[in-house]
């Protein structure tokens, strides 16, 4: 996609804000654990390689992805720290994850039967995933669990290099599924050696909110950006910096009679002679159509997106005249009020996470600090 370079819209993302998450959540784990940084989706929609360097700067070990072409880009950027592939990656190619040192993720034993009878030119690094609660992927019963110690003791091609689950309501105040999920992990645990080198069941939520339970490495994703993983239901135990602002500036300004209608479909009337800016933005940047109604900063004040969102741009209601080109802040400070990216996930009834990755690659980020 076209980068749109040549208008006002755009991310900012504050690198100084990731590398005091990073190192704050460090010193509160202890150098005893170690910092993977989830780098799925385009790093949340952040720019994989630039969060992936600010990363490593900041002492984080390794990367987490979700599929294999992000890894691979990783490595051909020159990145050489270990790298989990998290979801599952075709049999076809296990040997190039292999060759590149890139980490898989064993979603189940017939996967790791297939992979077994492969030629690898070198050893591959598998990551046993336990499904205690997710239901997404990974082992259940006991006897998938013996059979794959049993592939791995015969096979001197794979080496158990990791050992996870993924818990389903780390953030929630009703522990009943989280200590569900603890007592299965530590039940189908004890069938493994000791000597596996990462035990990771902790996502941001686990990581903050439940200490890092159980692990030795943790993958730390949602609050590198500095999300809260619950929304708003739990307090952070310590505050998380921004990472991400986003702004635009009017293109177009002009009044409009009471009566008059804005946009598509004709949702909204004036309800007096009133002063109208267009924002050069839209659900073709990944602002959904749900965002009418939203709230802006402009000179401080709020001022509501008005009729519906359209593909490149979109209408607000102004309090008075401004000159075409003033800053509008959609996420950020302006002024004394602040917009934060979990007003747009409240918004739609949605959460951060979704949010972010809906941002196309025709709004540039722009990188500070």
């Amino acid at each position: 996609m076209i980068v749109g370079t040549h208008r006002p819209s755009k991310l900012i993302i504050d690198r100084s804000a990731i590398r005091e998450n990073i190192k704050r959540e460090q010193v509160r784990l202890g150098n005893d654990v170690a910092i993977f940084a989830v780098l799925k989706a385009n790093a949340y929609g952040m720019g994989t390689l630039e969060i992936a360097k600010v990363a490593k700067e900041s002492g984080v070990t390794g990367f987490c992805v979700a599929i294999l072409d992000e890894a691979l880009a990783l490595r051909a950027s020159g990145f050489k720290e270990p790298i989990l592939v998290m979801s599952v990656t075709s049999i076809e190619d296990v040997a190039l994850a292999s060759d590149l040192d890139i980490s898989l993720t064993m979603p189940s034993v017939s996967w790791l039967e297939d992979v077994s009878k492969l030629e690898l030119s070198k050893p591959l690094n598998v990551h046993v995933k336990l499904d205690t609660g997710m239901g997404r992927i990974g082992l259940i019963e006991e006897d998938d669990i013996k059979k794959t110690l049993t592939l791995f003791s015969k096979n001197q091609q794979l080496i158990l290099e990791g050992l996870f689950m993924h818990f389903a309501k780390a953030d929630s105040e009703d522990l009943a599924h989280f200590n569900l999920q603890k007592e299965r992990f530590i039940r189908m645990k004890r069938f493994f050696p000791d000597n596996i080198k990462y035990i990771h069941t902790s996502n941001s939520a686990a990581t903050i909110f439940r200490d890092a339970w159980g692990s030795n490495m943790v993958r730390f994703g949602f609050s590198l950006y500095g999300m809260n993983p619950t929304g708003r239901d739990l307090d952070m135990p310590y505050p998380v910096a921004d990472a991400l602002s986003i702004e635009t500036a009017l293109t177009h300004v002009k009044q409009l009679k009471k009566g008059e209608s804005v946009s598509y479909g004709a949702t909204y009337y004036t309800k007096s002679d009133e002063w109208i800016g267009t924002l050069p933005l839209g659900y073709g940047d990944g602002f959904s159509r749900g965002f009418q109604g939203f709230e802006v900063l402009i000179d401080g004040e709020k001022a509501p997106i008005i009729g519906r969102m359209c593909m490149d741009q979109c209408m607000i209601r102004l309090s008075k005249e401004y000159p075409v080109g003033t800053k509008v802040t959609i996420v950020g400070k302006n002024g004394d009020n602040i917009n934060t990216l979990q007003d747009m996930a409240d918004h739609l009834g949605t959460i951060c996470a979704e949010i972010l990755c809906r941002f196309t690659d025709r709004m540039p980020r722009e990188y500070i600090n």
